[in-house]
């Protein structure tokens, strides 16, 4: 019988965020990326979405470690929710990556960390599994795909990456380890996607450059610039435009300081003293000698962008001479707060530059078709695997793939949860896990159960209803008429639901005088009258509490 070994999404496919792989073979587990997702307005007090990692616990198979590719919060940010509750194993990221990630586990109190590889480290050896990072060009520093071996097959795993053959920080693809991994035969590329419907090449980060400098001197005042705070290069590109017009750089917002320090520890970022100011320093400059690198690309309330345009920073003004350039492209759900904070700008007299007004600000770090197919092409697998997309990606990529001669049979297009199983020449599908979302309140930072966000969403949209009723224990009849707070209605339907529901109640309760022997089928039968009612007449459904005292 011919050896298998198996890969499961647990997040990534469908699925642009929570990238999480599982390779499995007999007993022993690889896990790739551990990332967590951005809740939508729609999931009320949720702030992040995490992978599920049920099957990691019950399954029984040894987890041999777990590779990170890259440092951005969808492929490793769900590091400190999850790792508390895994047993120890080896975990492994280049430089950067492991900096953002330890950074990361420090801030929650985990006491794990990541090991760093550099780019030479050669092939490093995880149970029946060797892994060897291959540097890419992503939108930042030190993204890797992974070359994964294993007693099956080899795997080339190609989480987000582009081709850019002149990187602003000059650190190219390893197209040379590529071509050697090849050479070892590879049976499955899994392959970023998200740009798949993109015709044609990803720019090169280098053409920002000029952008930043010309719209940088004409700018009067303070120039302001908002992008990702993981994008080293766009910082760093944004510091040597200040250099050049002999402006003084200040970093706003906690996310971009401390990338900032970690970029500058590991000398991937040089200020010469004096070019660097704090806050608290602005106000012996002018506002024309100024550059801030500012927090909050996507709009984010309490961030350091949010905080100045609407006149919560005490230290900064915004006034109708500064620019503020959005270098970065609205990550899907955050429009509409990105479009109140420009006009919130608009409304200042400020100049906003952003992705509707110029392309020239911000450009993907994910390859369109000619990089995929240039993957393809130098990668020469057996089989390809889309990941890191919607559903839409995945199917532009598989029509990819077919036009470069790949059949049905060996593109792979699949779900989270869905095991696919590969042996030497064939795959097919296996189990299907059942996976459930796995929510983390904005507030307390814990798991949030579904149930607990279907009650938030009933409440937004219908309101509560709270009935309190003091019941005789010796023949469950009312001993007055219930108190009912209605929250969420009109004036005039609150007048009419309190008067009806105490109705409701007396006529169900009559219906059965003797002693109360079952307090949880009083306080069941009072709620479900209630919500009768209101359904039936108003057409709502709000969270019923009854509040039963016992007399």
């Amino acid at each position: 019988m011919d050896e298998k070994i198996s890969i499961i999404p647990l997040g990534g496919t469908p699925d642009v965020t929570k990238n999480m792989y599982v390779y499995e073979y007999k007993n022993e587990i690889l896990l790739v990326d551990c990332g967590l997702g951005f809740a939508d307005p729609s999931l009320l007090g949720v702030e992040l979405l995490i992978p599920d990692i049920s099957y990691l616990k019950t399954s029984g198979k040894k987890i041999a470690g777990m590779a990170i590719t890259h440092g951005h919060e969808d492929h490793m940010g769900g590091l400190p929710y999850i790792l508390p509750e895994l047993p120890d194993f080896p975990i492994y990221a280049t430089p950067l990556t492991a900096e953002f990630a330890n950074e990361k586990l420090k801030e929650f109190g985990v006491s794990k960390r990541v090991q760093k590889v550099n780019f030479d480290g050669g092939e490093i050896k995880i149970g029946n599994f060797s892994i060897t990072f291959i540097r890419i060009t992503h939108s930042v520093p030190d993204t890797s795909n992974i070359f994964i071996k294993t007693p099956v097959g080899n795997f080339f795993h190609a989480s987000d990456f582009k081709f850019d053959f002149s990187p602003y920080d000059g650190r190219k693809t390893e197209v040379e380890k590529i071509t050697k991994a090849s050479n070892e035969g590879i049976l499955c590329l899994l392959s970023d996607s998200l740009r798949a419907e993109t015709v044609g090449k990803t720019p090169s980060e280098s053409k920002i450059s000029h952008a930043l400098e010309s719209e940088m001197e004409k700018c009067t005042g303070k120039f302001l610039v908002t992008t990702y705070s993981s994008n080293i290069a766009r910082l760093n590109q944004i510091i040597n435009a200040a250099r050049k017009f002999n402006r003084k750089v200040c970093f706003v917002g906690r996310s971009v300081i401390k990338n900032k320090t970690i970029a500058e520890n590991l000398g991937y970022m040089k200020i010469e003293k004096g070019m660097e100011v704090f806050v608290d320093e602005l106000k012996r400059y002018k506002d024309s000698n100024l550059v801030l690198i500012v927090a909050g690309s996507q709009g984010q309330e309490n961030s350091a962008l949010y905080r100045m345009v609407n006149d919560d920073f005490k230290e900064i003004k915004i006034t109708s001479k500064d620019t503020i350039v959005f270098s970065s492209d609205p990550i899907p759900g955050n429009e509409i707060s990105i479009n109140a904070l420009l006009d919130s700008i608009a409304k200042k007299g400020a100049k906003a530059v952003h992705s509707d007004v110029s392309p020239d600000f911000h450009v993907s770090g994910h390859g369109a078709t000619e990089d995929l197919i240039l993957m393809m092409n130098l990668t020469h697998p057996k089989k390809v695997f889309p990941i890191g997309g919607n559903y839409r990606h995945l199917i532009a990529y598989k029509n990819l793939a077919k036009k470069q001669g790949f059949s049905d049979k060996d593109i792979i297009v699949t779900e989270n949860g869905q095991e696919v199983i590969f042996t030497k020449d064939d795959s097919y599908f296996g189990k299907k896990l059942s996976l459930k979302n796995v929510y983390v309140d904005e507030i307390s930072g814990e798991e949030v159960e579904s149930f607990v966000i279907r009650d938030r969403q009933r409440l937004a949209k219908d309101g509560v209803v709270i009935v309190m009723c003091e019941i005789d224990s010796t023949n469950g009849q009312l001993l007055e008429n219930p108190n009912i707070i209605v929250r969420g209605m009109s004036p005039q339907e609150i007048k009419d639901v309190s008067r009806h529901l105490i109705k409701e109640i007396r006529n169900t309760l009559s219906k059965k005088k003797q002693k109360v022997s079952d307090w949880w089928y009083v306080r069941k039968s009072i709620g479900q009258v209630c919500e009768k009612y209101i359904f039936r007449n108003l057409r709502k459904r709000p969270l019923v509490l009854p509040v039963v005292i016992e007399v």
